[in-house]
């Protein structure tokens, strides 16, 4: 039973890759002339799509996002990337669900970003949380050029062997953490952050309320700092989402 069932998942994925690699050729390859940043992790993942996008639109980019929690087809990731590409966008922000790493939809993309928002199994509906998390750094197995990881997640150190062909980025409340949360302030209606990296300091804030939307602000800021976009146009891009 167990050799059969592993012989079937191995024939999925094949499929699936046979499929991914159709999909590009038929729509002619279009992320080769885009930047993809992918987002996964178990909360926040289209928030903080949302956030890259407005960063990357206020700093005067043509930005586009496929952005949800629930798992989608190859055929839907190769379809945006033409329809963002005829649009004229030269980033791409797509949220990547653990479901849609395990089937390979994401196989064979270059990755300029890979993030990672947070790990909770707890939550989860996967047969277990080794499972999930497999899937999960399927991503961040990919040579993405750029890994931007949650040093405050309880699972850092399953997501700290991997990193970026170019740099990679931490963000938290830890004091090692690249992009350091200083300081959070929760309103009624918005959310506030200090944020620095090295000497330079910055405030962030949001219209979105609670407290993991500091979180996700600070895995955004630390997205847009490793894409060399300044913290002034990281501030008026967070400001300027609103849900």
């Amino acid at each position: 039973m167990e050799k059969n069932a592993t012989k079937k998942t191995s024939f999925k994925q094949k499929s699936e890759r046979a499929k991914a690699k159709l999909l590009s050729t038929y729509y002619g390859n279009p992320i080769r002339d885009m930047k993809l940043i992918a987002i996964t992790g178990t909360t926040g993942k289209s928030t903080v799509a949302h956030f890259v996008h407005e960063i990357l639109r206020a700093a005067g980019q043509h930005a586009a996002v496929l952005a949800s929690d629930a798992p989608f087809k190859t055929s839907v990731l190769h379809k945006f990337f033409a329809d963002a590409w005829k649009a004229g966008a030269n980033y791409v922000i797509v949220t990547a669900p653990a479901d849609s790493l395990k089937k390979n939809v994401f196989y064979g993309l270059p990755v300029e970003v890979a993030a990672l928002t947070d790990f909770v199994p707890a939550s989860l509906s996967a047969p277990t949380s080794t499972d999930f998390l497999n899937d999960t750094t399927t991503l961040f197995s990919m040579n993405p050029e750029i890994i931007v990881l949650n040093e405050d997640d309880a699972y850092f150190s399953d997501f700290q062997k991997f990193s970026g062909k170019k740099e990679t980025f931490t963000y938290g409340t830890t004091p090692t953490s690249t992009l350091h949360i200083d300081t959070k302030r929760l309103y009624k209606k918005g959310t506030e952050a200090s944020l620095s990296l090295g000497s330079s300091r910055f405030t962030v804030a949001s219209f979105l309320v609670g407290e993991p939307i500091v979180s996700y602000m600070a895995c955004a800021a630390a997205i847009a700092t490793s894409l060399h976009i300044s913290s002034d146009v990281i501030a008026e891009g967070l400001a300027n989402y609103q849900n």
